[in-house]
């Protein structure tokens, strides 16, 4: 285990100890889904498995750290056609976690990003605003000094949020959608 999965659990226990159990939730999974994927779209839900190379691969593609090597993801067709590609993320901000939707367009650029739960002090919670800079960007599109300006008094949440946006696009274009529209390459992939 990590240092940084070690203290994620401490927190968590910690947590759970004084009451402070649940982060403030804004929308639940299937909020989101139904929202990302309005009917009559089918959604399949599928799972990405990394092993460490694969993960090292993509914290080099994205430069931000990967957390989890076991990662669910959805896709939205309508008539047979992917619509987009939900990630949900789960992340530290400063000690306590969040839970953002990133919302991958079929093209591979962010379609939206939405916070579904916050345990930080709202103060830190980065406004609908701000999340409006992310749509129709790459990967390029995010890098240091590029294009998504930071929060003032909340940099560590503009951080986690573009972090983890950063690791999806990298993993979306690693290992389900491949620039070149080739096989994916490479992790394990269970289909339910």
């Amino acid at each position: 285990m990590t240092a940084r999965r070690a203290g994620f659990v401490l927190c968590l226990g910690l947590s759970l100890a004084t009451g402070r159990a649940g982060a403030r939730v804004y929308l639940t999974v299937q909020q989101a889904l139904d929202a990302a994927f309005p009917k009559p779209a089918k959604v399949e839900r599928r799972t990405l498995y990394l092993d460490e190379a694969q993960a090292r691969r993509v914290e080099e593609r994205s430069g931000a750290p990967v957390e989890a090597r076991v990662v669910p993801y959805y896709i939205g067709e309508d008539a047979g056609r992917p619509i987009g590609y939900a990630y949900f993320d789960t992340h530290l901000v400063r000690t306590l976690p969040e839970t953002v939707l990133v919302l991958v367009a079929p093209d591979g650029t962010l379609k939206r990003i939405e916070i579904l739960s916050f345990d930080e002090p709202e103060d830190y919670l980065p406004t609908s605003r701000w999340l409006r800079q992310f749509p129709g960007r790459s990967l390029q599109d995010l890098g240091a000094r590029q294009g998504i300006r930071t929060l003032t008094g909340a940099t560590l949440s503009s951080r986690a949020v573009t972090q983890a946006a950063r690791r999806i696009l990298a993993m979306h274009r690693l290992f389900v959608v491949p620039l070149d529209g080739g096989a994916p390459a490479g992790p394990s992939e269970e289909r339910p």
